[in-house]
């Protein structure tokens, strides 16, 4: 599938912007093609859009625990039938969400979209 890469690794355990930032963010995106991992439209900064954005890579999948599922921002929809991508297939499991752990605000829920 063009635009899909299993043979690349994510990029880390977290957003890349938000721990070069000192941020946060609810949940985790991968990008299908690269690697890249970015927060959730829900947090704050929306960094896996960002970078779908600026690079026209248009497929991510969740990078939760126990979630398989891919978006395609093309057509806004998601899908359960792609490749499997490089390991580790989710962020570790004992790293909160939202999180990490000792970034994430007391009222979170007030800065989410």
């Amino acid at each position: 599938m063009d635009h899909i890469n299993p043979q690349i690794p994510p990029s880390g355990p977290g957003c890349l912007e938000c721990t070069r930032s000192n941020g946060w963010w609810v949940h985790l995106r991968r990008c299908a093609e690269c690697g890249h991992i970015g927060c959730c439209d829900t947090s704050p900064s929306q960094h896996a859009t960002a970078h779908a954005e600026s690079t026209g890579h248009p497929f991510i999948q969740s990078y939760e625990p126990g979630e398989t599922w891919f978006y395609d921002f093309r057509s806004q929809e998601t899908f359960s039938d792609g490749p499997d991508l490089a390991p580790p297939q989710n962020h570790p499991v004992d790293q909160p969400a939202p999180g990490p752990r000792g970034r994430v605000p007391a009222d979170w829920r007030t800065h989410i979209h």
